[in-house]
């Protein structure tokens, strides 16, 4: 539809980028998920990921999170490859943020190489990040990363 409708372009692609974050991220803390709902979830996270790159406003930390979240979904579902995939694409765009960031994108390959079986990849991966957890000024976000990192 046109802005002549009265449709807002932009508008809807602030609101879905951030509606479908939300609900893929209640299905990951949700605890027995069904098979549909893992589904679910992966889609929620690829709408997000869209309706981010739509907006003229999208930066690299929208897409670091937005990664993040596509890996640690892969990640719970099993699916290392993909998993592993979107951990460097989050790792990519993380490269020029704050430690925060650029430490959940090692939290995310740490998980996927967990998941793949890969021992040597976790140490190193989990080391970086929890060296730059380490750095965070934030003592919410600095534990935030110290507890997720435990989980791997």
């Amino acid at each position: 539809m046109s802005q002549d409708s009265g449709f807002d372009v932009d508008r809807a692609h602030r609101h879905f980028a951030a509606e479908c974050f939300n609900k893929a991220w209640e299905l990951i803390e949700k605890p027995n998920r069904t098979p549909d709902e893992d589904e679910q979830m992966l889609r929620l996270n690829q709408a997000s990921l869209w309706h981010w790159t739509q907006r003229q406003d999208c930066t690299t930390t929208n897409l670091s999170v937005g990664y993040w979240q596509a890996s640690r979904i892969h990640a719970i579902v099993g699916r290392f490859d993909e998993a592993r995939r979107y951990a460097h694409l989050c790792l990519r765009h993380s490269q020029q943020e704050k430690p925060f960031y650029l430490s959940y994108a090692y939290e995310a390959l740490a998980r996927a190489e967990k998941l793949a079986g890969n021992a040597d990849l976790v140490a190193t991966y989990r080391a970086e990040g929890t060296r730059l957890a380490e750095t965070v000024d934030d003592a919410d976000e600095r534990n935030l990363l110290i507890h997720d990192f435990k989980t791997i």
